[in-house]
């Protein structure tokens, strides 16, 4: 075992991950231990989150232990490594219309795995429990922004039924157990190391290779895209405060058109786009618009990166990964 470390150890769960590797640097740079784990799934290369960790690695304050979130052997070996202070759950089958495809995974990964987390936990005596939700669990509603107090018993694809279950566990298991937990729905995040299969990953990959760039729908659906420096502020606020149950969104609270976002990336990359208009995807809402008051009122947070600078940053990050 390594040693020199802090007082905290924290288990991050997909810690290779997007969102994982910005928090597991984060929480590393500041001095915390991280017991970071992650099932390097083939969802999408998995080397890809092999280099997204790469650095943290070599750092002693950071152990990283590969298995899925499914296995009690491989949660109890996380929660063998020292007392454990909290956990920062974001390992997730990812992706709502994968999901549509193979629900039983999903269902297996995001809900199951998600209780045997909360149940080690639970056992452990863990100061703080972090849950990463979704956007996705509103569905399709028609009362914007999107507020912590609307109702989510409506979503439109299994990856967002899944999520709804898992605040639903989390939920259980603080008033059951009196865990404190606080779960952060995600609005749309971009920034370094975003996902290859999300669009503004895609679409500059496609822009950089002089290719078009696939429309679905008639480009009226509008997101509310958040820059991974904000969500991993966001985190690292509700990780430290001392909230007992919460749910707390984490959005830019400024969404734009799929038109113009294809736009706004495109003169990011510095090119004229080329579109190909394709129908509506199943499962993909309409919108979505994040209120931020209450993360202001709670976490004295609230977005601080503009699309345009995120997407300045992020193609920056995508040429630099060319070269």
């Amino acid at each position: 075992m390594k040693d020199s470390y802090s007082d905290s150890t924290i288990i991050v769960t997909g810690a290779a991950g997007f969102i994982g590797s910005h928090v597991s640097e984060a929480l590393v740079q500041r001095g915390d231990r991280v017991i970071g784990l992650d099932s390097f799934d083939p969802y999408y290369d998995p080397a890809i989150k092999r280099h997204n960790v790469s650095g943290l690695i070599e750092d002693e304050r950071f152990e990283l232990i590969e298995g899925d979130i499914r296995d009690p052997e491989t949660v109890a070996d996380a929660f063998d490594c020292g007392r454990i202070t909290g956990v920062i759950h974001l390992a997730a089958r990812a992706g709502v219309r994968p999901s549509i495809a193979d629900p039983i995974d999903y269902v297996t990964t995001n809900v199951e795995g998600t209780v045997g987390l909360l149940e080690a936990a639970r056992r452990s005596g863990v100061k703080r429990f972090i849950f990463g939700s979704s956007s996705s669990v509103y569905g399709a509603a028609n009362q914007v922004p999107f507020s912590e107090d609307q109702r989510i018993d409506r979503p439109i694809s299994p990856y967002a039924a899944t999520k709804v279950a898992g605040e639903a566990h989390c939920y259980t298991h603080h008033h059951l157990y009196d865990l404190p937990v606080v779960v952060l729905r995600f609005f749309t995040v971009y920034g370094p190391r975003q996902r290859p299969d999300l669009a503004i990953n895609k679409f500059v990959r496609l822009l950089e290779a002089g290719e078009a760039i696939p429309q679905y729908g008639d480009g009226s659906s509008s997101r509310d895209y958040t820059f991974i420096n904000d969500i991993v502020r966001g985190v690292l606020a509700a990780y430290d405060s001392d909230l007992n149950w919460e749910i707390i969104n984490l959005g830019s609270s400024a969404p734009i058109r799929l038109d113009e976002m294809i736009g706004a990336v495109a003169e990011a990359v510095g090119v004229e786009p080329r579109i190909n208009v394709m129908n509506d995807q199943p499962g993909d809402v309409p919108r979505t618009y994040a209120s931020v008051e209450k993360a202001a009122r709670l976490l004295e947070w609230s977005p601080e990166w503009s699309l345009a600078d995120g997407l300045a940053e992020f193609v920056r990050w995508y040429r630099d990964r060319q070269e």
